[in-house]
């Protein structure tokens, strides 16, 4: 392909039929809005500059698309929507591009596209010198709701939009799914001679067609229905999802990848899985997770943003976020990784373990019960049931710090700042206010009395203490008949 690319995708409608205070293209699909995919196709085929035409909810649309694409992609600005010619023509003084250049054309609703769909395009158009527009066309058994394809002698010569279509159009099942690769000079010739001559009273980008047919003829592809199908409601938000999700774990399982049951997992777009890695039943992997080689990602865990290193074992229905688990390293089960939560190589966190901001070093275990928050733990630490990091006094976060081969015994509440020395011990239930320094035994105790034969008489006040209680209140509802 010679030719300079450049690309248009549409994205100002406001969906009505999604019944949503959030634009229709910023609905996730996968993980992602779905904007993110048709600019990312056009992108991928070798478009220069990416120009989106956004409406409804344009703040936010652009305020997306400048964080994931930054200068890539232009974005213009459509007040009144006046139909997709209009919305094209809004777009046209943005492209910049020399005479000869041929302009992709797009929907912001369709994320199923394909990069390799849009360069079979080019190459299409590219293959007839005469042709001043190439389109991609598909057919569905009920298309209902589409654009149709008019055909004479086998060659397109017109698009019906579905509310102009005669009854005898209406059975045509080829439909339009608005994807085109169109010569700039036929685009900035054509698009300002576009009348509102339908239904609609809009300017149609398909009118066009009819106008490429007299021209040179107008150059076709057939494409995949399941690429091409865009997204008008919560129903086809969910149905496309759920496609997109089974279509991404099928190819992880291609790389070597053990999914044990695809259809419950939900592993978006972007996450990266490593060759053997195991994920089990029901784990969503969200973001810019990783996945290490042979690491086990077990039944009904949550990772968002998870940096998981080789060999690592995420036991069943464990929550992270924003977090780094290292080599070797054991979480769960029912554990949660808050953000900045660093857990070291060969490193256990065990179940109804929370870690924030806390950086877990090598061999170190908390395996039971335990709130470990902004803390520096050492390598080789243990940190015993029940042990909570007392970190926030109800106006500033305070840090805790572990030294290499402390041992912090169960029920222990560590007031920060607090520090702990290299091979300190703190004795089980022991309060720490103060440093420790290395080697040394904290302790912090209330002293134990032991009464001798004392259990059963203090059995014997309370039972009558219960006695009494019950007759008294035996009393009270009898007086009220």
């Amino acid at each position: 392909m010679s030719k300079i690319i450049t690309a248009v995708v549409l994205a100002a409608g406001k969906g009505t039929r999604m019944k949503s205070a959030t634009p229709k293209v910023l609905h996730a699909i996968a993980g992602r809005p779905m904007i993110h995919y048709p600019v990312r196709a056009a992108l991928e085929a070798g478009a220069e500059r990416v120009v989106v035409v956004v409406g409804h909810g344009r703040d936010r649309v652009e305020s997306y698309l400048r964080q994931t694409f930054a200068e890539r992609v232009k974005i213009v600005i459509q007040e009144e929507q006046r139909g997709t010619g209009h919305a094209v023509l809004m777009a046209l003084p943005a492209l910049g591009v020399p005479s000869g250049a041929r302009v992709l054309v797009l929907s912001g609703d369709t994320p199923l596209l394909r990069g390799d769909d849009l360069r079979a395009l080019l190459t299409a158009a590219e293959g007839d010198a005469r042709s001043m527009l190439a389109m991609l066309t598909t057919s569905i058994p009920d298309a209902t709701g589409y654009g149709r394809i008019l055909r004479e002698n086998g060659h397109v010569v017109a698009i019906r939009e579905h509310k102009d279509c005669s009854e005898a159009q209406k059975k045509i099942r080829e439909f339009n799914p608005a994807v085109y690769a169109i010569d700039h000079a036929f685009l900035a010739a054509e698009l300002p001679k576009l009348t509102p001559n339908n239904a609609a009273g809009e300017l149609y980008l398909t009118d066009l067609v009819t106008t490429a047919a007299l021209f040179g003829g107008v150059v076709d592809r057939v494409a995949d229905a399941s690429s091409l199908e865009g997204i008008n409601d919560r129903a086809q938000l969910a149905e496309l999802d759920r496609r997109m999700l089974l279509a991404i774990a099928r190819q992880h399982q291609l790389a070597g990848v053990t999914i044990r049951e695809p259809a419950s997992v939900e592993i978006h777009d972007g996450v990266t899985l490593g060759q053997d890695a195991v994920i089990e039943r029901n784990v969503v992997l969200r973001g810019r997770t990783t996945i290490g080689e042979h690491a086990v990602v077990d039944v009904g865990c949550v990772l968002t943003d998870v940096a998981v290193a080789a060999y690592a074992h995420l036991k069943p229905y464990s929550i992270g976020t924003d977090a780094k688990i290292g080599e070797k390293a054991q979480i769960g089960p029912f554990s949660h990784l808050r953000p900045a939560s660093d857990v070291g190589e060969d490193a256990h966190v065990g179940n109804f373990v929370e870690l924030k901001k806390t950086r877990l070093g090598k061999g170190s275990k908390a395996n039971h019960l335990a709130y470990l928050g902004d803390g520096e733990v050492g390598e080789g630490v243990n940190v015993g049931a029940g042990t909570i990091f007392c970190n926030y006094d109800g106006f500033k976060k305070h840090v805790t710090i572990l030294e290499d081969g402390a041992f912090i015994g169960s029920d222990s509440q560590l007031v920060a700042p607090i520090r702990v020395g290299k091979g300190a011990y703190v004795a089980t239930g022991t309060t720490l206010t103060r440093d420790v320094p290395a080697g040394a035994l904290a302790i912090s105790r209330t002293k134990q009395e032991n009464k001798e034969g004392y259990a059963e008489r203090l059995k014997t006040r309370l039972k009558a203490g219960s006695s009494m209680a019950g007759s008294k209140a035996g009393d009270s509802g009898k007086s009220g008949t």
